[in-house]
């Protein structure tokens, strides 16, 4: 087959996919209808493609460069890739993390050596969850990347110097995107009602500041959640109030709270996420765990949960409150805290709220203490007033022959080489040989570990570092 020939099987295909794509465009998600087209239109997200920001520099030049969108559910990742492909004139590939292998990596790049050699087009592979990639498919990429054939745009929920493998994350610039604020979702969601072509303008509704608020709220700084509730509530006012006649069809119809409550059945209760009662709601949360008292930690979990916070938020506070007021009282609260924050991640909601309740129990009915709290508070005092001292000559690392000729590790002694495994040696610098950060209380664990420290501390009391005998 001739490249003119190609050429002219690809603009028949994308002229039937043209046609098929307009007429199925009032079937798709508002979401996606309302996606823009321009950077201009994309709003939320000023530092990473502001005025002077380093994408619309790059756009501006058409010097375009791989990147990884960092951000979480309906922050733009998708629009913005897309974005960039239309402004730069680049073939645009999306590929799915979840469902695509190596052979499909194979075929994307074979697609784009043909966009490279019949029409002088770059590509960019856009890869959604790119942290869902293992090892071998992430490897399959980074010859193409490095040799300039395709730009690739990852985007992650996670982060990716945990989830990206560094050879590839070397060769990509990490573009952190926020949650959308909530005046820019009420823009948004404005710009959908308003929007006769591609939005909800043909309905002829509006809504109340406080039924808006309801679903940004819900939303949680995900615009694609807050466009699907926004459709959903749309469609059941239009069945609700329906218009009485052709006169009538320039009034607008007004959609109050109840109805957006109704169609997404949520009530929307009395609490601001950044307002006072988000305040008072984590400290009646925190006060009832560190009071040992599980009914009314779950009460406020709940209600939080109930009102749109974020769990990870809520996840987040309880393992801080693991280390805070558990401590070593109970060391298994910690891991029970954070397992919970992954259980939830894992599942999301509803099904993760009850990993987060479990932990919520756990929490209020272990042992507290905040003697590791207390004792981290010291120390960081200590560092203050007494700067930067030196490191015990003993406890020195000597990798090299001058630095044991110079007393580097000279007199250490092998903790292991002594009976239970301790030697009443010093490990602090000489001006605090005798501080005490840590004292444990005689609650859970922490007192197992109390009678052991002061034993190990009375042989210190006893036995000079300088008289220590050798095993």
């Amino acid at each position: 087959m001739t490249k003119s020939g190609n050429k002219n099987d690809t603009a028949t295909l994308d002229l039937f996919e043209h046609q098929a794509e307009k007429a199925t465009a009032g079937t798709r998600p508002l979401a996606d209808r309302m996606r823009p087209a321009i950077l201009d239109d994309f709003i939320g997200q000023d530092p990473a493609v502001g005025e002077h920001s380093l994408i619309r520099s790059a756009i501006l030049q058409d010097r375009i460069f791989s990147m990884i969108l960092w951000g979480p559910p309906g922050c733009g990742k998708t629009t913005l890739a897309r974005i960039i492909a239309r402004q730069t004139k680049c073939h645009f590939t999306h590929f799915s993390a979840v469902l695509s292998g190596v052979k499909d990596i194979r075929n994307v790049i074979e697609a784009a050596k043909q966009q490279r050699n019949l029409y002088h087009t770059r590509t960019i592979v856009f890869v959604d969850e790119i942290h869902r990639f293992n090892k071998a498919q992430q490897d399959a990429f980074l010859h193409h990347v490095e040799s300039g054939l395709i730009t690739l745009i990852g985007a992650t929920t996670e982060n990716p110097s945990f989830e990206v493998i560094a050879a590839l994350l070397s060769r990509c610039q990490v573009i952190t995107l926020s949650p959308m604020r909530d005046d820019h979702m009420k823009i948004l969601l404005q710009r959908a009602l308003d929007d006769v072509d591609n939005g909800l303008g043909r309905l002829g509704l509006i809504y109340a500041d406080d039924a808006l608020d309801h679903i940004i709220q819900m939303s949680d700084g995900d615009a694609r959640a807050a466009l699907n509730a926004l459709e959903i509530s749309a469609a059941h006012a239009s069945a609700r109030l329906p218009r009485k006649s052709r006169e009538q069809d320039g009034e607008k119809r007004k959609v109050a709270l109840p109805d957006v409550e109704t169609a997404l059945q949520r009530k929307a209760l009395a609490y601001d996420k950044s307002g006072e009662g988000h305040f008072n709601l984590i400290s009646a949360f925190h006060k009832s765990l560190r009071g040992s008292d599980p009914d009314a930690a779950l009460y406020w979990l709940g209600r939080m949960l109930s009102s749109g916070e974020n769990p990870l938020y809520v996840a987040r506070r309880m393992v801080r409150f693991a280390s805070e007021d558990v401590g070593n009282a109970d060391p298994q609260a910690l891991t029970v805290a954070i397992g919970a924050m992954e259980a939830y991640r894992f599942l999301g909601s509803p099904e993760g709220d009850l990993s987060l309740a479990q932990a919520a129990v756990y929490l209020a009915t272990a042992p507290k203490s905040n003697s590791i709290y207390k004792a981290y508070g010291k120390v960081l005092q200590s560092i203050e007033q007494n700067g930067a001292l030196a490191v015990p000559l003993h406890i020195r690392n000597a990798p090299t022959r001058l630095m044991k000729d110079i007393g580097y590790g000279k007199g250490y002694k092998y903790a292991h080489d002594y009976k239970d495994g301790f030697v009443p040696q010093d490990h602090l610098p000489e001006k605090l040989q005798h501080e005490i950060f840590y004292t444990p209380t005689s609650r859970g664990y922490e007192k197992i570990v109390k009678d052991r420290l002061d034993k190990w501390r009375a042989l210190k009391k006893q036995m000079p570092s300088s008289k220590i005998p050798e095993p």
